[in-house]
């Protein structure tokens, strides 16, 4: 696909995301495996591979512009690759009088397409960017839609958080965000997640 027809399928995907349609967006493959209280769904996620670069805070603009760079050429073939969803920030938070939302561990992933994993993804040309694989795992996630503050974040982590205690389920690492649609996507159609990684038993 040479790269005006490429930009062309990203502006329509784009679009279409603002009214909550990502049908043509590929996703990592799971299974919903457990139900439970208040939307917590527990997901068993299949191997994936992703593109991961340092990130500040969710909606670091230079952190998505190096991953928006390497599926659009900055990588050892020059190809293009298509958009997936969702977009995952993740990260460690810091207790300060104003929330923080990660420190400097914190980092931002694109999903690689399956086409593009089984063909042999290209390493990135670009410093700080690169290629992960994330294992099989078992994630919690937490579904809601509205805009993304810090405060709509912070208290579905909380809830998270509460309902895995309450069952039992020890975690591993922090909470991460899973983002699925555009900053300019219409707020009540808008998917949003957070998520943490369930302790292997």
């Amino acid at each position: 696909m040479d790269k005006f027809l490429y930009y062309l399928a990203t502006l329509f995907e784009s679009l279409f995301a603002v009214f909550g349609i990502r049908a043509f967006l590929e996703e990592p493959r799971y299974a919903v495996i457990e139900r439970l209280d208040r939307g917590v769904e527990v997901r068993a996620y299949e191997e994936r591979l992703a593109v991961e670069t340092d990130a500040t805070r969710q909606g670091d603009r230079e952190a998505f512009g190096r991953l928006f760079r390497y599926i659009t050429g900055a990588n050892r073939t020059g190809g293009l690759i298509a958009m997936t969803a969702p977009v995952e920030t993740g990260g460690q938070r810091i207790a300060m009088t104003a929330p923080v939302e990660q420190g400097a561990d914190g980092t931002m992933r694109f999903f690689l397409p399956r086409k593009i994993v089984e063909a042999g993804a290209p390493e990135p040309t670009e410093a700080g960017v690169r290629l992960v694989r994330v294992p099989a795992e078992r994630i919690a996630a937490l579904r809601f839609s509205g805009s993304i503050t810090p405060e709509a974040r912070i208290e579905r982590e909380r809830i998270l958080t509460e309902v895995l205690a309450a069952t039992g389920r020890p975690v591993s690492g922090g909470p991460a965000f899973l983002g699925y649609d555009p900053p300019f996507s219409i707020p009540f159609l808008r998917r949003n997640e957070v998520t943490v990684r369930l302790a292997s038993s």
